[in-house]
């Protein structure tokens, strides 16, 4: 059993796993040569053996516990034949959405558009360490999904003023995000992915309706995940009670943002915990780097903890930080 799932499933603390969400990616010389050559960003997810590739850089270089694979929580609305591209310096741009030509889409039809992204899975499993090592997949929460595809945009602060105006698209949008999820997840595991994370990048927005939006879909996506045998982490970024998740949503790890007193949540929360630590504490010097690191190790040296980031890590990060941040993590007694 890997020092992740020993952490997750025996609830075992002081293993001191590490991994960093946003591993594969930007910071990363090797990724930014793949990329340069490669501008579509949808294509470059759809290429499984670049994918693969970009999947274990970090791997190599820093002998994370799990890889995650390289791909976007927006393959699902792609997957749904939404028009979804990436502007640079902009973000996500997402098409107009047809209701009807949603219902009219079949698992067959989804798969095959993202059988891409199974095949990278398939090939990166083939080449871990499945005893040392966790492949982690994952997708967007339904809360999160269902934002980009009517929003159209990221909404940064908020949302459109109108976004809630329509009850039955959302209602009917919720069920189809729900089925395709659970697909999309279903997929991943059969490929080899032996974790599962659900990033509600966008939980924070919501003051009202969040049994509604959150705690509901989210827990249907979690049992479903529960009972294929593989661990669920979620991530409800920016949630205000992080224990009422928790408590009703009964993932198997919860990942936790950097605004978020970790000394609170070791007192109220009883299952693995992972991350927290400030992306941007990575950009300073490495005695303020090591004294946050073990601020964290210390307050849940107790606990079941995977370390991790309370958010993605930036793109200029320089790998020096990132080495000795693994060095604190794997010295820590």
């Amino acid at each position: 059993m890997t020092p992740i799932q020993k952490c997750i499933v025996e609830k075992k603390s002081n293993l001191n796993p590490i991994w960093l969400m946003r591993q594969a990616g930007r910071y990363l010389p090797e990724f930014r040569e793949i990329r340069s050559k490669n501008q579509d960003f949808i294509k470059l997810c759809l290429s499984e053996n670049l994918a693969s590739e970009i999947t274990l850089q970090p791997i190599e270089r820093f002998n994370f516990d799990a890889a995650i694979i390289f791909s976007d929580i927006l393959m699902l609305p792609y997957g749904l034949n939404q028009k979804v591209e990436f502007e640079k310096n902009f973000g996500p741009k997402l098409g107009n959405l047809n209701l009807d030509d949603l219902k009219n889409i079949d698992e067959v039809d989804f798969s095959f558009k993202l059988n891409s992204v199974y095949k990278a899975i398939n090939i990166t499993s083939n080449k871990i360490n499945r005893d040392e090592k966790d492949l982690i997949g994952f997708v967007g929460a339904p809360w999160t999904i269902l934002v980009y595809m009517i929003n159209k945009i990221s909404p940064k602060k908020k949302l459109k003023e109108d976004f809630f105006k329509d009850e039955f698209l959302i209602n009917r949008l919720l069920s189809i995000i729900d089925k395709f999820l659970k697909i999309h997840i279903k997929n991943q595991v059969e490929a080899g992915a032996t974790i599962i994370q659900i990033f509600d990048s966008w939980a924070g927005l919501l003051e009202n309706n969040i049994p509604e939006y959150i705690y509901i879909p989210t827990l249907s996506l979690v049992e479903y995940t529960k009972s294929l045998g593989v661990p669920v982490i979620c991530f409800p970024r920016g949630i205000k009670d992080y224990k009422n998740f928790c408590d009703i949503v009964k993932p198997s790890a919860v990942n936790i943002d950097y605004d978020i007193d970790p000394k609170d949540i070791v007192k109220n929360i009883d299952i693995p915990i992972q991350g927290g630590l400030d992306p941007k504490i990575l950009l300073q010097d490495e005695d303020t780097l090591e004294k946050e690191t073990k601020k964290y190790l210390n307050i849940f040296k107790d606990h079941p903890y995977i370390f991790n980031l309370g958010h993605g890590i930036q793109p200029q990060t320089k790998i020096e930080m990132v080495e000795k941040l693994v060095k604190t993590v794997r010295s820590f007694n």
